[in-house]
């Protein structure tokens, strides 16, 4: 089975469950999933967990990210973007200056309603399914934060912008207030996510780059057992399918690289595969500064254990969260 974690590039026409669906015909494994929707239209970047690297998947919904969006001003949709229904067209008589202020007002923490085109459940149904039946139901506000708006070019009716902010915004809502606030309207014309946590656009990776790369890790790997290589020449070749592969499959314990780093000695091996707490005594090293920090924890063999925490009144550290699994 692999673990990691891949940089998608999403194309558009795909949802983030066809991702998914693809990359389990990829890699032919069932476990595997995806940190957050991204809607079919919008492409860019799409972390998708494999194998035991999907105990991390909450974690990387929590991550910021940023955008870069066209807005279409004077325009309302059903969908807040350019795919839906237009309900409402005017004319855009709206100043750069203006226009700046209006965005900028938006910057900060602001309470946001989810669009009913999208996947959020209302007593157990999908706001979009409802949508499409005709029926539109009350949604709370929910508080997001927007980090910084850069308006990247202004043609109107068209504005470029990058947006950072939290976890559950939703830009096209946002171009949807702003042009609420200009009282013309808005809705978003393209949306491209560029960053997810340290997840960047630039090494973002398209379906077929990834199916590429296992296939053809697969077949030296099948060349070198069906005897086509010399000794020499089949272990090169695995070795350079592995690299092929890893150059695509970020380790797990590389997203908790702000934390130190600790071994745990031989003698601590049954505790840890059995996720118990681990005393002071069985670690390798100890630094009095970890105390108050979460931490990286590997076994004398180098494998990744988990996040533990140290517990001042027991001189030991306990799981936050395991991924060492038994032989």
């Amino acid at each position: 089975m692999f673990n990691g974690i891949i940089n998608v590039y999403k194309e558009a026409g795909y949802t983030s469950h066809d991702v998914v669906a693809r990359l389990r015909g990829i890699f032919r494994q069932k476990k595997i999933g995806h940190t957050g929707t991204l809607d079919p239209a919008a492409v860019g970047v799409l972390p998708v967990c494999l194998g035991k690297a999907t105990r991390v998947c909450d974690l990387l919904t929590d991550k910021d990210k940023t955008y870069r969006c066209v807005m279409l001003l004077g325009v309302e949709t059903d969908t807040q973007d350019t795919t839906g229904k237009v309900l409402a067209e005017r004319e855009v008589k709206v100043t750069q200056e203006a226009l700046r202020k209006a965005v900028a007002d938006f910057v900060g923490d602001y309470q946001q309603i989810p669009p009913m085109y999208s996947a959020l459940k209302v007593d157990g149904k999908k706001l979009y399914e409802l949508a499409r039946a005709g029926r539109e139901v009350e949604r709370r506000p929910r508080s997001v934060r927007i980090e910084e708006i850069v308006i990247e070019n202004m043609d109107l009716p068209r504005v470029t912008m990058e947006v950072t902010c939290s976890k559950g915004t939703y830009i096209r809502t946002l171009c949807h207030d702003i042009g609420q606030t200009l009282g013309c309207g808005a809705c978003m014309e393209q949306l491209t996510r560029t960053r997810v946590g340290d997840f960047m656009l630039e090494d973002s990776l398209t379906l077929a780059r990834i199916e590429a790369v296992v296939k053809g890790s697969a077949g030296k790997r099948r060349e070198a057992a069906e005897g086509g290589d010399t000794g020499a020449e089949a272990a090169a070749d695995e070795a350079a399918g592995e690299e092929r592969l890893r150059s695509i499959l970020r380790p797990v314990d590389d997203l908790f690289r702000q934390y130190p780093k600790v071994v745990a000695l031989e003698t601590a091996q049954k505790l840890l595969e059995n996720g118990n707490r681990i005393p002071v005594s069985l670690l390798a090293a100890w630094e009095t500064e970890w105390e108050k920090q979460s931490l990286r924890l590997y076994d004398s063999v180098g494998r990744f254990a988990g996040i533990y925490q140290y517990q001042p009144g027991e001189r030991d550290i306990r799981p936050i969260k395991i991924f060492l699994e038994k032989d």
